[in-house]
């Protein structure tokens, strides 16, 4: 029903920055808040940053200050905003679509993204 499509992964210096775009397609209408999630080798999965409808956004403590999650294009484009990388930064990124507008916890998320590598080194 929803289609999401990632771009903007890649190698980054340290202290570097990337931009990571979201692109939602289908039956967007069902779409509440999205976010951003990543999962590093060897660990689970955690919410990066999350955007409800009408702009409330909530960051990890790890991302707080250092990223930015925006939300434009009718609502279905959805861009992370990397900057200060450091190695942990280092993971597979998921966007992800939920139904409702809590969307912290991965459970809540409907539709995921196919998933794009960040690596970060010097």
């Amino acid at each position: 029903q929803v289609r999401l499509v990632e771009s903007g992964g890649g190698l980054v210096q340290i202290g570097g920055s990337l931009s990571l775009s979201c692109v939602a397609s289908g039956n967007t209408g069902m779409i509440q808040t999205m976010g951003w999630y990543r999962q590093a080798a060897e660990k689970q999965r955690e919410a990066v940053a999350t955007i409800t409808p009408g702009g409330f956004t909530n960051y990890s403590d790890s991302a707080k200050g250092r990223f930015t999650i925006s939300r434009h294009s009718g609502q279905t484009t959805v861009t992370l905003q990397m900057n200060s990388l450091k190695p942990e930064d280092t993971a597979v990124y998921y966007c992800g679509a939920s139904l409702f507008r809590s969307a912290w916890a991965g459970s809540n998320v409907a539709f995921w993204g196919q998933g794009t590598h960040v690596t970060v080194s010097s």
